[in-house]
């Protein structure tokens, strides 16, 4: 599969700022803002940071009507496509529309009820702008989750589904789904239920409420790289308790692993052992920190001893077998130089920057 290659990619494509979503364009990687929603500066230095990181589409929540001026301003100033995250309030909905934003996230659960959005769906035809219909299993609509007669998957994809079909019965198209849960298990039969179900329509993936990054990113990556796999899923957030940014590298790394998309370098290093004569996690770890500032795909090796040394990394631009204090650099399989432990490291990086 080449690199941005997916199965399944029967999706109409909507248009979130300039990022294409959907139609078979590369699975897009989003976040969060988690700073004080009046306040633009530290907005702004967010979007920054997650830009740099890789994000390509970021939410920000509007709690309040008096919120709006502030989102009206970074809109404006962003450097990425901002999503309107509403709650409760189908008119901030409306305003957010014909203030900029890029996007508008309403949760069927608590916008009103259908009738609630005809004036939303209007507002965003009129911007030009896509809706995500953002089902949660903690906020269904009272009167589905009360149905004993459905697993929570099935009151997921009913509750997406009846909003796909009212908003299509009233000629709006542009649309994106997404009905998330904290189960692994319900968020992957649930996006089942809805690639079957509405098989036209993008759906954003991902797993609420994950927890903190060792948690979170361990669940994520199990339910959504189950969906990626099966060609379920136009846009993802890997969600956690933790900095946006963590969330962003979450994704690309998922993304990577799966030879969906690559942006950053992956890091190949094997599990320690007694054969080990040098530290080994301490230099990966090091090669960790010191690759989050490269912006290429590159693959780097970081190996014990010479059982795991260029043969299994055949395939590493770059990596290190080592020894008794010292290290053997090699470049696809090929040895480079012999360096001392405490070289290992610069040497890597200095063979990085010549590739």
């Amino acid at each position: 599969m080449e690199q941005g290659e997916r199965p399944n990619q029967g999706t109409r494509q909507v248009m979130v700022g300039d990022v294409p979503l959907g139609g078979g364009a590369p699975v897009v990687v989003q976040s969060m803002l988690n700073a004080p929603a009046k306040d633009v500066e530290a907005n702004l230095a967010q979007i920054a940071a997650l830009a740099e990181a890789g994000c390509e589409v970021v939410r920000m929540a509007i709690p309040h009507r008096d919120c709006l001026d502030a989102f009206a301003a970074v809109c404006a100033a962003s450097a990425l496509p901002v999503v309107a995250d509403i709650h409760f309030d189908a008119q901030i909905a409306i305003e957010a529309a014909r203030r900029g934003a890029a996007k508008l996230r309403i949760n069927p659960g608590n916008i009103g009820g259908l009738e609630a959005t005809d004036a939303v769906i209007e507002a965003a035809r009129e911007a030009g702008i896509p809706i995500r219909i953002g089902v949660n299993a903690g906020s269904l609509d009272a009167a589905l989750a009360a149905r004993d007669d459905l697993t929570l998957p099935e009151k997921l994809a009913a509750s997406a589904s009846d909003y796909v079909r009212h908003f299509e019965e009233r000629g709006f198209r542009d649309i994106v789904v997404s009905a998330k849960a904290h189960d692994v298990q319900a968020t992957i039969d649930t996006y089942r239920l809805l690639a079957a179900r509405i098989p036209a329509v993008p759906l954003h993936i991902g797993v609420t409420e994950a927890g903190t990054a060792f948690q979170g990113i361990i669940k994520s990556a199990c339910g959504l790289g189950v969906l990626l796999e099966q060609g379920i899923g136009d846009t993802l957030r890997i969600s956690l308790t933790d900095d946006p940014v963590t969330e962003v590298r979450a994704c690309w790394t998922l993304l990577g692993a799966l030879d969906l998309r690559r942006r950053s370098p992956e890091l190949i290093s094997c599990p320690t052992c007694g054969r080990c004569q040098v530290n080994l996690i301490g230099l990966a770890s090091e090669v960790e920190q010191r690759l989050a500032n490269v912006k290429s795909p590159v693959k780097v090796a970081v190996m014990g001893c010479v059982v795991n040394g260029p043969g299994e990394a055949a395939d590493a631009d770059i990596g290190v077998a080592c020894g008794a204090g010292t290290g053997v650099v090699f470049s696809h399989g090929k040895i480079v130089r012999k360096v001392r432990e405490s070289e290992i490291v610069d040497a890597l990086m200095e063979e990085i920057e010549q590739l």
